[in-house]
């Protein structure tokens, strides 16, 4: 009995015991987990404000915006779904010419991208952080900055607001794509080539080793997918200075199969225009077409094509470029102009060219000219309709859902049945010649079609300072290959616009001389 007394006295002892021990031993169980808590909610945190960041890389100097700035084609959305434009990740980029060097030999440098001294990206390529990775992009300078050069050797001259002559956009595509979804791009390859004690943030470090590559690898082959119908040989290639404005933006943007569209809807392919002098233009039909009359729609409509989608877009980055080019003065000719024949040229010009496109003046704003931004009939202007016949008033519909309920929704797109008269300020720099660059030089394009030249090679910066255009009959100089352009192609026709054409030879080249003043 009292041994049965004592128990219940024991238990009690030993249970008032335990709870000091206990209370003793859960104070730093309690800090470590407080710690450990406070670590998770602090690794969130961080996780949540990496991948919320929106920052592109902005620049104070207009020109270098230009160049550098994003438009907010890098891509967006969510790391699960990214959508907008088609490069990889900005250490991706950087390291593709030397992962798939066998595909790129030269770099970026040798599909006509413009690299200056010092910096690591081309012009054109813009950088943004952005769901917890620096993503390249690419803005309006990639297609419209061109390269001048008097002769062989000598520096070249950077232009920018001019088409880029020089540049092979399909064949770089083609590259990024192919290196993208190529097995030799790992995560270990990508870390394998971070420059010295540079390289990516530590968000984006932890993505590569979590995965990043194999969503980067499936978007891209997705992209891949809807594009492929006007990749490679399924179309005749675009070449240096050309772009297809339009199918690219119905696989990106709409969603359409491009393989079910009639073959000569997919035959869009011409050159880049020039960026000078917008104020003037406005309310002139704009585009080769003269499918919108808004400098602010054309703009964001370009930048579409640049790969901007309506959930990136940067407004206020495309808003500092349009204050910009709206005064921006076309480059005076570079070399010597024969005074005496350019007066000559004036006088024959103003006959025979200005009710179309304007005179000299029209560099200071003076919009001279009664159909100087109207669209001539195709059946009257008698060019190769292609790119013409590839907007389509279907397009054009679809084009005005793409920002409903917003003020920057499209109001002014519409097909029409030709090209449109523009101006020529510039125009000595805006060469070849054409909405699809078929005629090399102005001196070429005064001359009846059977008599302009077949064939011949584009993306040479050499300058023709003789017949005003480029050095056509080189094929490869310093490491790059040119494109030779073939009229007989489907879509590269040189006929039609046959102004000025009958005109003896002394009044062709005295208006030729005349242009130069442009």
């Amino acid at each position: 009995a009292a041994s049965r007394a004592a128990a219940p006295r024991m238990r009690e002892t030993s249970s008032r015991a335990g709870k000091r021990m206990s209370v003793r031993l859960s104070r730093p169980i309690r800090w470590i987990l407080a710690v450990a808590v406070a670590a998770v909610l602090a690794v969130g945190l961080w996780a949540v404000v990496s991948v919320s960041v929106d920052r592109p890389i902005a620049y104070d100097a207009i020109t270098e915006q230009f160049k550098y700035g994003s438009i907010g084609s890098e891509p967006g959305v969510s790391l699960l779904r990214p959508v907008g434009g088609v490069l990889p990740p900005y250490w991706i980029f950087r390291a593709l010419p030397e992962i798939c060097r066998d595909k790129l030999p030269g770099g970026y440098a040798s599909l006509g991208f413009v690299v200056e001294p010092g910096r690591e990206l081309p012009i054109g390529v813009s950088r943004r952080r952005r769901l917890g990775v620096d993503q390249a992009g690419l803005n309006c300078a990639v297609c419209h900055t061109g390269t001048v050069r008097e002769a062989a050797g000598a520096p070249p001259r950077i232009v920018l607001g001019m088409p880029a002559h020089q540049i092979d956009l399909q064949s770089f595509v083609e590259f990024v794509l192919d290196c993208t979804l190529d097995n030799r791009l790992t995560a270990d390859s990508i870390r394998g080539r971070f420059p010295g004690d540079e390289g990516p943030a530590a968000m984006e470090r932890l993505l590569l080793r979590a995965g990043l590559v194999d969503r980067l690898k499936i978007a891209t082959l997705e992209l891949k997918n809807r594009i492929s119908p006007i990749l490679g040989d399924r179309v005749p290639r675009w070449g240096r200075g050309r772009v297809d404005t339009f199918n690219p933006y119905k696989a990106i943007q709409f969603n359409w199969r491009l393989e079910q569209l009639p073959a000569g809807e997919r035959l869009g392919a011409s050159d880049y225009p020039s960026l000078w002098n917008q104020k003037p233009r406005q309310g002139m039909h704009l585009h080769w077409d003269g499918d919108n009359d808004s400098v602010d729609e054309r703009n964001l409509s370009a930048s579409l094509g640049a790969g901007v989608t309506p959930v990136t877009v940067d407004h206020a980055g495309l808003r500092r470029i349009r204050n910009w080019i709206w005064t921006l003065p076309p480059p005076p000719y570079p070399f010597v102009i024969d005074g005496a024949a350019a007066d000559r040229g004036a006088r024959v010009y103003a006959a025979q060219c200005a009710s179309c496109h304007a005179d000299h003046r029209f560099r200071d704003g003076v919009t001279s000219g009664t159909r100087v931004g109207l669209v001539e009939d195709i059946e009257q202007i008698a060019t190769d309709r292609h790119r013409l016949d590839s907007y389509t008033s279907v397009f054009a519909a679809n084009q005005y859902g793409l920002f409903p309920a917003s003020p920057y929704r499209f109001t002014r797109f519409r097909k029409t049945n030709g090209y449109a008269n523009h101006p020529l300020d510039g125009i000595w720099a805006r060469a070849p010649y054409l909405h699809n660059g078929s005629v090399p030089t102005l001196r070429d394009l005064l001359e009846p079609p059977e008599r302009r030249p077949p064939t011949f090679y584009r993306g040479y910066d050499v300058f023709d300072q003789q017949n005003v255009g480029f050095v056509t009959d080189v094929p490869e100089a310093d490491g790059r290959r040119f494109f030779q352009y073939d009229t007989t192609v489907p879509g590269n026709g040189n006929g039609g616009h046959v102004y000025g054409t009958t005109l003896p030879d002394d009044e062709k080249r005295a208006i030729v001389e005349y242009l130069k003043r442009f």
